[in-house]
C-alpha cells in the first residue's frame, strides 16, 4: 500500500524551496530580509525532516531530535527579526535565542525519548521530554511579536512600515490563532501541536515572502 504519511510536509518543502530560490534572486539584501530567507529555510528544514521521518520511515531519536532543535530557534528568530526592522537593535537581543540553544544543549542527554508516536498525511505526533516547558519558551516569543507589532501598528507614523507590520501580524495571526485552537480543542492533538504549527505556518512563509519583497531598505 503506498504511503502517503508525512507527503503534506513533503509538499510544503518543495514550494518553501521555491519560494527561498525566487526571495535569493529577487529581494533586497538587507538584514531583515536575509534573516527573513533563514527563517524560511527553518521552515524548510522541518518539513523536509518531517517528511523525512513519516514518508521515509528515518524516524530515529536523532532525526526527531534535529526536527525539534530546528523549530526551537524560530520564535526567537522571529522576535528578533522584528525588533531589527524597527530598529531596536541591541546586543541583548542575543539572550532570545538562549533558551534554544540550552534545550538544544540538553535534549541529547535525554535523546532516547524523542520519538515519532505516529504520522499522518498532514501532521505527525511527537514525544519528547520537558514539553511544558518547551512550549513556554516556544510561545513566549510569538505573544511577544504580536503584541510589539500591535504597538508599533497604533503608536508609529511611518506608513509603510505599519502597512508592513500589518502584513506580518496577520500572518502570525492566521498562522498561530487557529492551530492553537485546533491543538486545545480537539482531543489527542496536543500531541501534534508542534507540527501543526508548521502546517499553519506555511501561511506565514506566503506572508513572510510578500514583505521581504517589499522591504527594499537598505538600512536594516
Amino acid at each position: 500500500m503506498l504511503n502517503l504519511n508525512g507527503s503534506i510536509s513533503l509538499l510544503f518543502a518543495i514550494i518553501e524551496f521555491i519560494l527561498i530560490l525566487i526571495l535569493i534572486k529577487k529581494a533586497a539584501r538587507n538584514r531583515v530580509n536575509i534573516l527573513s530567507i533563514v527563517l524560511l529555510i527553518l521552515l524548510f528544514l522541518y518539513q523536509t525532516l518531517e517528511f523525512l521521518i513519516c514518508g521515509i520511515g528515518l524516524n530515529s531519536s536523532f532525526i526527531v531530535y534535529l526536527a525539534f532543535l530546528d523549530i526551537g530557534f524560530l520564535p526567537p528568530l522571529a522576535l528578533y527579526i522584528v525588533l531589527l526592522y524597527w530598529n531596536n537593535e541591541s546586543k541583548l537581543y542575543y539572550i532570545l535565542f538562549l533558551p534554544a540553544l540550552l534545550f538544544g544543549i540538553y535534549y541529547p542527554t535525554v535523546i532516547d525519548k524523542f520519538e515519532a508516536a505516529r504520522c499522518t498525511v498532514a501532521y505527525a505526533e511527537y514525544n519528547y521530554p520537558l514539553g511544558f516547558l518547551y512550549g513556554i519558551f516556544y510561545y513566549l516569543p510569538i505573544l511577544i511579536l504580536i503584541i510589539f507589532l500591535i504597538f508599533k501598528i497604533r503608536t508609529s507614523d511611518n506608513k509603510n512600515k505599519k502597512y508592513l507590520s500589518k502584513l506580518l501580524l496577520w500572518g502570525y495571526l492566521i498562522a498561530f490563532v487557529p492551530s492553537v485552537l485546533i491543538t486545545r480543542l480537539i482531543p489527542g492533538m496536543l500531541e501534534a501541536v508542534e507540527s501543526i504549527l508548521c502546517k499553519f505556518a506555511f501561511i506565514l512563509a506566503i506572508f513572510t515572502v510578500y514583505f521581504v519583497l517589499k522591504n527594499k531598505s537598505e538600512s536594516n
